[in-house]
């Protein structure tokens, strides 16, 4: 069951890394972001795609053996964590007008560190 938690996490981060590189606008378009150039489309390639494709491989390494990466595991629900915990400090700042996307993504994110906690 624990490697089946660690694929899913997996295959959810290669799914944003893909989709970062082949549409880098259309990621970021849900939270009312536009990309107006060049640089602001690497900069979406480069931090949610590459980076979101090398969790996946991580992942998908630990999936193999997750005991075995425990400390892999803890590593990527912090950073879950940590995203989840600036959304909730943003909050403070600002007031999303709905559910989707940021709210969904938080909730996305401490389900998902959570699961990668359980599992390792």
């Amino acid at each position: 069951m624990n490697s089946v938690i660690v694929a899913a996490a997996a295959l959810f981060f290669l799914g944003m890394g893909v989709l970062a590189l082949a549409r880098p606008a259309g990621l970021v378009a849900p939270f009312g972001i536009s990309l107006a150039g060049p640089d602001a489309r690497l900069e979406v390639c480069a931090v949610y795609g590459g980076f979101g494709i090398a969790i996946a491989a991580l992942l998908g390494v630990a999936a193999l053996d997750p005991a075995a990466h425990r400390g892999e595991l803890l590593a990527v629900a912090v950073a879950l964590f940590g995203m989840a915990g600036g959304r909730l400090l943003g909050r403070i700042r600002d007031r999303p007008d709905r559910f989707y996307p940021v709210w969904f993504y938080f909730w996305v994110e401490v389900g998902a560190g959570a699961l990668l906690l359980v599992a390792r």
